[in-house]
């Protein structure tokens, strides 16, 4: 969304544009962006401590903290999946009863609401 946003679907263009949709980003994303970046597997302008929330201040994006129902929330999931980071979007997105952004098919797998990202 930040990095490229040429890259988004014409519904998940819309959605983010939207300014009556509130847009949270997960802090189990904020993890992985920050492990990536470290990894060398991710590049970003500048490091991910900085460039995470600045790009949220900018996006108008909401921060989603993981709290322990959402952490239990994993256990009942169905293996479809074996991300940590992609499980914990999945289960946050169930408690909270919000869609999810994404590119990612696994995701199909799964009783969420989902916006392709492509």
């Amino acid at each position: 969304m930040a990095a490229a946003p040429e890259r988004l679907g014409p519904q998940a263009a819309e959605i983010i544009s939207d300014p009556e949709i509130r847009l949270l980003l997960s802090a189990a994303s904020s993890w992985e962006i920050a492990i990536k970046s470290r990894l060398g597997r991710l590049e970003l302008p500048e490091p991910a401590e900085s460039y995470v929330p600045d790009r949220m201040r900018i996006l108008g994006v909401v921060d989603l903290q993981i709290d322990q129902a959402h952490a239990l929330a994993v256990a009942p999931l169905p293996l479809h999946h074996r991300d940590p980071f992609d499980r914990m979007l999945i289960a946050q997105a169930r408690v909270e009863g919000i869609p999810v952004i994404t590119a990612d098919a696994a995701f199909d797998n799964y009783d969420v609401t989902l916006v392709h990202a492509r």
